[in-house]
């Protein structure tokens, strides 16, 4: 946790006010049985009635300072504490977003919405008592100590005796508690992770009627958690009656032996009732450090976790002479002797691949599945690095460009359509947030969105549900290239983007884009040989490796892979 606190800086003041106010309420404490002790052998024993008033009201007034204290400790305290999740949460969302594919693959998604949600919840929770309790319970527990010695030196030999047992069980006790603690942590990751699946996968399961196999899997993992809570809250609920024994034996010895002091003279009636206040206060003080003791360890956990985030570099990043220069064929994109394969993978999943999609021409990329297309694009806007050779854009390494120079000069439509809770037209807009209205109608024009658009009672501003599940998977594969589209970026890189469109807007899409492109570099990643055929270069994968290059009448006559794909898809009237 203390390499957390330095988002605690910005609030520094508000925490030694804290601590101060917090400071000043202890003494208000530890002073008021004090004064009741005078009360009692000054004023009711001597039958003074002027002097119980007198100190009457300042007990009054030391209990209302120390009430406004704690308050405005309270309210330092929760704003500290807050303006600490708030730093802390942005700061993870920030250096998420920095991630590359490989530290999500590594983390987890899952495991980093928990880590950004509930870890650092229970973190600023336990920051909230701490700022208080740091203070409050070494300040009661030591200042009890003296308070008492000073009333009666013989007589603290029983706080003597009952403070060192009652912290070897508190040990005791949060020592079998803190392994459960730690465990719940990554067993919430799993049931985020099942939840996550089911809500993201929710028509698959009913498709296939697997909704009571989906709850079982839910209560697998909810019923760990919940085993895991309550055997921690078990160990930690025995903290209390423990606690709560010792107090009451030590009250019952404070008095037994405070009574035979008060017998033989030693001791007032007075000064024992406040010697017993000052014990409650110390074992006060230790109660409040145990309800820490049984908090922090599941912080420090989710403070590691969190730490862990913060402490995992991107594997991509920009070098640092990285810069936007730009060639006179900004478009052009080259592969050169291209390998790479996935972290811990054996074989690559490509190897020396090398071709050049040039400005103007439609390079299309076909293979059979798991050859490594979907791979091959991904390089080019960096989602991944190579492990050997170089991509270049004109004649830039990709890798010798920034992050944000190259990816806005490449417009990306992803395999899986995604689309964001809004408006049509705010999705859109994503690919090019200051777009005119003309640009959007444009680029839905274009993608051959603008029909069912139009059929649309409010047009582009019609409100799309959670992940455009309103939206057929054409419609949205449509709307994924009308975002791509509105950015006109010097290469259009389209991942199987037409695979849920029909031959015939397939056709017309296609027609459309050669318009919109012309000056463009465009890679086409295809299932389907008649969305490829007509590309200017086709680039033929098989198990990672090019099979074969050239447009569709040379690759029929020149590699049987491609013909095996052709004949698997088209008639012999139709190869003819």
């Amino acid at each position: 946790m203390v390499k957390l606190m330095r988002f605690l800086r910005p609030y520094r003041y508000m925490v030694v006010m804290t601590m101060v106010f917090v400071l000043l309420q202890s003494i208000a404490n530890l002073y008021l049985p004090t004064l009741m002790s005078d009360i009692v052998n000054e004023g009711i024993v001597k039958e003074n009635t002027g002097y119980i008033w007198k100190i009457g009201g300042l007990m009054l007034l030391v209990s209302a300072v120390g009430a406004v204290l704690s308050v405005a400790a309270s309210y330092l305290s929760s704003r500290a504490a807050s303006g600490f999740g708030k730093m802390l949460r942005s700061s993870v969302f920030t250096h998420i977003e920095r991630f590359s594919l490989q530290e999500f693959d590594k983390l987890g998604t899952a495991s980093l919405i928990t880590r950004t949600t509930n870890d650092i919840t229970q973190v600023q929770q336990v920051l909230n008592m701490m700022l208080r309790m740091m203070v409050m319970a070494p300040m009661m527990c030591i200042g009890g100590i003296v308070m008492a010695l000073s009333k009666d030196a013989h007589l603290s030999l029983v706080i003597i005796v009952a403070v060192p047992i009652l912290a070897l069980a508190i040990f005791g006790i949060g020592s079998k508690g803190i392994p459960y603690f730690k465990a719940m942590q990554t067993k919430i990751d799993k049931l985020n992770l099942v939840l996550r699946e089911y809500l993201t996968g929710i028509r698959v399961v009913r498709a296939f009627n697997r909704t009571e196999h989906e709850q079982e899997r839910f209560n697998r993992a909810n019923e760990d958690v919940t085993a895991t809570a309550i055997k921690a809250n078990q160990i930690m609920a025995g903290m209390m009656p423990v606690m709560m024994l010792m107090m009451n034996v030590t009250q019952i010895a404070i008095i037994w032996f405070g009574g035979l002091r008060i017998s033989t003279g030693h001791m007032q009636v007075g000064d024992l009732m406040a010697f017993l206040q000052y014990a409650m206060q110390i074992l006060f003080s230790l109660m409040m450090a145990s309800m820490m003791f049984s908090m922090v360890p599941r912080a420090s956990a989710s403070a590691m976790r969190i730490h862990e985030v913060l402490a995992t570099d991107p594997v991509i990043h920009d070098s640092e002479k990285a810069g936007t220069k730009e060639s006179s064929e900004r478009g052009q994109v080259t592969f050169d002797k291209v390998t790479f394969r996935y972290p811990g993978a054996e074989k690559p999943a490509l190897s020396s691949i090398s071709f050049t999609a040039k400005p103007g021409q439609v390079t299309a990329i076909i293979g059979g599945t798991g050859s490594g297309k979907s791979t091959l694009v991904s390089l080019i806007p960096r989602f991944y690095d190579v492990e050997s050779g170089s991509i270049r854009i004109g004649n830039t390494d990709v890798r010798d460009m920034s992050q944000s120079a190259l990816r806005s000069r490449i417009g990306f439509v992803p395999q899986k359509a995604l689309l964001f809770t809004g408006t049509i037209a705010d999705n859109i807009r994503y690919g090019k947030e200051d777009a005119t209205d003309e640009e959007v109608v444009h680029a839905a024009q274009v993608a051959q969105a603008a029909e069912f658009i139009a059929d649309m009672k409010d047009g582009v501003h019609t409100v799309l549900a959670q992940g455009g599940s309103n939206l057929s998977g054409g419609q949205k594969q449509r709307l994924s290239i009308a975002r791509a589209l509105v950015r006109k970026p010097d290469v259009y890189v389209f991942d199987d983007s037409f695979s849920a469109l029909d031959f015939k807007t397939d056709a017309k899409l296609r027609a459309a884009l050669k318009n919109e492109t012309e000056n463009a570099t465009v890679i086409i990643v295809a299932q389907r040989v008649n969305t490829v055929m007509d590309a200017d270069q086709i680039i033929v994968l098989e198990e990672g490796e090019i099979a074969g290059t050239g447009t569709h009448r040379e690759l029929l006559e020149t590699c049987a892979v491609y013909r095996e794909i052709v004949k698997s898809q088209l008639t012999e009237e139709e190869i003819a």
